[in-house]
């Protein structure tokens, strides 16, 4: 328990609160000013949202991830036989792989701000199973001593006898992942904090689909030069005629002196599609994605396309990757397992570049003998070559040696003079006895 705790600090009126400050977003629901109501699921319909999330949900359930064990030589070998090497590798339960289960997670986070998975324990404390839980449906507090625990509503999809019942989880049995927040226990969702241009967007997107459906013609007045007895009808005639996107371009014919005046502006004085644009640029602002990635090439080039890819990684996955990687050693390694393991992400696959600039880079590394001919095929997927034949040794350049020893084959060549000397001396002497 921390120190502010033992002083009743950190009690119910400090529990974590899934809400923005002055906002009525409450984690479920929130009106933007747009006018559209943008919750989690409804966001997903925005293209440019489900991209982004799709894009950093599948980079972080395609890496390889390892468990690992440090050696007494201070290096390090993949801890194989724990059992946690099989659930974050393989199959963390019986339903589901290491993919979808992280896909999910990382799903929940980017749009609940938090992800939980129940841990399941044997009778010696080992972990044996993680079940994702739905985010929306997780309750984070205090007790009255400031434990922190957690409330999870069943529902039928989970038991159908259990539809509507609470469980309460101890931090012991629950992997959770938190976002940005500003407590460091419950983190923010991205769509809560970023409702009003996600509303916009999804405000635009409507204008645009009504637009069309209206035949792509702005809205008017039908003007008569009498008096129209049921003027309800001839508007309903007009629209059953010219209305929507297949009616469009059709040819109106006019009667008894009658006349169309269009009132709206049309798409391209509103600047609509630049509107539009925009705000996709700031959804894929809001999730650091590159533009390029969602489909938006206009700023994008041969050149600086790569350099955009490695900056995706080094920005917006790392950051993401350490969260998962210190939230899963907190939550499923004890205390004296954290001494010995450690779970690590591989993201070297995605930093290595083209072709040519990865053989520049091995031929480096391999002059400089900090990596073996095997070292590098395990890297690019290749088959080892044998010890026998060399593939495990390490090289250098001939030419290069270390600067203390600077000269010294030099001065080795005058001492071997000298000592020659000295000899073909004492040799003179003998003779002259």
């Amino acid at each position: 328990m921390g120190i502010l705790s033992l002083f009743g600090f950190g009690r119910s009126r400090d529990k974590p609160e899934n809400r923005t400050s002055g906002s009525s977003y409450s984690f479920f629901l929130g009106n933007s000013t747009s006018g559209k109501r943008v919750n989690e699921r409804t966001a997903m319909q925005m293209t440019a949202v489900y991209s982004c999330v799709r894009i950093l949900s599948e980079a972080v359930a395609s890496l390889p991830l390892q468990f690992y064990r440090y050696t007494d030589d201070g290096g390090k070998e993949k801890a194989v036989n724990h059992p946690l090497y099989f659930l974050l590798h393989d199959e963390p339960n019986p339903e589901m792989t290491s993919f979808v289960f992280r896909e999910t997670l990382m799903t929940h986070l980017l749009l609940w701000g938090n992800a939980y998975a129940q841990i399941i324990r044997n009778g010696r404390g080992e972990v044996i199973a993680l079940y994702p839980l739905m985010a929306d449906r997780m309750y984070v507090d205090r007790d009255e001593k400031g434990q922190l625990y957690y409330e999870y509503t069943l529902c039928s999809d989970d038991a159908p006898t259990l539809k509507g019942s609470v469980v309460r989880l101890s931090p012991y049995e629950v992997l959770h992942i938190p976002g940005l927040g500003f407590d460091g226990l419950v983190g923010y969702s991205p769509i809560a904090m970023a409702k009003n241009a996600i509303g916009m967007a999804m405000a635009c997107e409507e204008y645009g689909a009504k637009f069309f459906a209206n035949g792509a013609a702005p809205s008017g007045v039908l003007e008569h030069p009498g008096t129209i007895k049921d003027p309800s009808r001839v508007r309903e005639s007009w629209q059953a005629t010219f209305g929507g996107s297949g009616n469009a371009n059709k040819v109106a014919v006019l009667e008894e002196g009658m006349k169309y005046t269009p009132i709206s502006i049309s798409p391209e004085q509103a600047q609509f599609l630049e509107t539009r644009k925009f705000q996709l640029d700031e959804i894929a602002r809001i999730f650091r994605v590159p533009p390029h990635m969602i489909g938006d090439l206009e700023k994008s080039s041969f050149n600086n396309i790569e350099q955009q890819s490695l900056e995706f990684v080094k920005y917006t996955l790392d950051p993401w990757v350490s969260r998962w990687e210190q939230s899963m050693v907190r939550s499923l390694l004890s205390r004296e397992e954290k001494k010995q393991y450690f779970i690590k992400f591989n993201v070297d696959g995605l930093l290595r570049g083209d072709y040519q600039s990865r053989m520049n880079g091995y031929a480096t590394a391999r002059q400089n003998g900090w990596m073996s001919a095997n070292d590098i095929r395990e890297l690019e997927n290749l088959d080892r070559i044998p010890a026998e034949q060399g593939g495990d040794l390490y090289l250098i350049n001939g030419n290069m040696t270390k600067l203390e020893d600077a000269g010294l084959f030099g001065t080795s060549r005058q001492e071997a003079a000298a000592g020659g000397d000295d000899l073909a001396a004492m040799g003179k002497g003998e003779e002259i006895r």
